[in-house]
């Protein structure tokens, strides 16, 4: 099938290395969730060495997870796909409106409540203090957004743990999930249900920004009936994110989970744009 005019074509994909002494049940929650508009060419399916059955299965959040068991010993876990993606930003919809707590679905409520890493409760008087004022709808998230973007300073050890929304918000400064965390709280506070969400992110059509060594975050704000991405660490719409999973914040979509003694040793992961030539030996 042709590639639309416009369409760009985008290899991603890891690689993990866990190391353990003894059998240790891992639970990976990094399956690509393309959105309707994106096409899978080639689907990222896990593979390991050495060999060891994997299972697939959702988890509470309706995230693919990928199951199996690391034998003793170190185990190589990859994968590599290949998206079709429309090649255009993430669209605005400046005028979606914010939809009253009473009318809110049932599935979107835990998104207005407190989280390990999103104290929207503790942060509710800055939140009001700050942006309980504005028109409310798209235009106050972005605010949010912007205020996030601007008052915190990206930086910090990329090995520590996340730190909570009150916590960059007291020191100004936190990683690219911290800031997801803290706009996410802000959004909680004043009753816009906002979760988060994590993926894959090409640098295609926009000037070059930092480079993750995670999977990037961003923030998913329900508003209008639908779930609207936004990111406060570069604050623009993105061309080529492809998302492997949603949660309340960053403890329900780790890498993967050890029920054991494994540790994570190496990791490395990828997105390269590539041509209509090498899509098609990709594929």
């Amino acid at each position: 099938m042709p590639t639309p005019r416009g369409h760009v074509k985008i290899r991603f994909g890891y690689e993990l290395l866990y190391g353990s002494t003894q059998v240790t049940p891992l639970v990976l929650c990094l399956r690509a969730a393309p959105s309707p508009s994106q096409r899978l060419l080639v689907s990222d399916v896990v593979r390991t060495d050495p060999f060891v059955p994997v299972v697939s299965s959702r988890d509470a959040f309706g995230n693919l997870c990928t199951r199996l068991i690391a034998p003793a010993g170190t185990v190589r876990i990859s994968t590599a796909g290949l998206l079709d993606d429309p090649g255009t930003a993430e669209p605005a919809f400046r005028d979606a409106r914010e939809t009253p707590i009473a009318n809110l679905p049932a599935d979107t409520l835990m998104y207005v409540l407190p989280s390990r890493y999103c104290e929207s409760d503790l942060l509710a008087p800055e939140a009001l203090r700050l942006f309980g004022y504005l028109r409310r709808g798209w235009s106050r998230v972005q605010a949010i957004c912007d205020f996030v973007h601007q008052y915190v300073a990206c930086g910090g050890s990329p090995d520590r743990q996340a730190q909570t929304a009150l916590e960059t918000y007291n020191a100004g400064q936190g990683l690219y999930q911290d800031m997801t965390h803290l706009a996410i709280a802000f959004c909680r506070a004043l009753g816009i249900p906002a979760r988060y969400a994590t993926g894959y992110l090409d640098g295609f059509g926009v000037p070059a920004v930092d480079a993750p060594v995670d999977f990037p975050s961003c923030v998913e704000a329900f508003l209008d009936g639908a779930w609207h991405i936004f990111e406060p660490r570069n604050n623009v719409r993105r061309i080529g994110r492809l998302i492997i999973a949603r949660g309340r914040d960053a403890a329900d979509v780790a890498i993967g989970s050890a029920f054991g003694a494994a540790t994570l040793q190496q990791f490395r992961l990828w997105t390269d744009q590539i041509s209509d030539t090498d899509a098609i030996q990709a594929a």
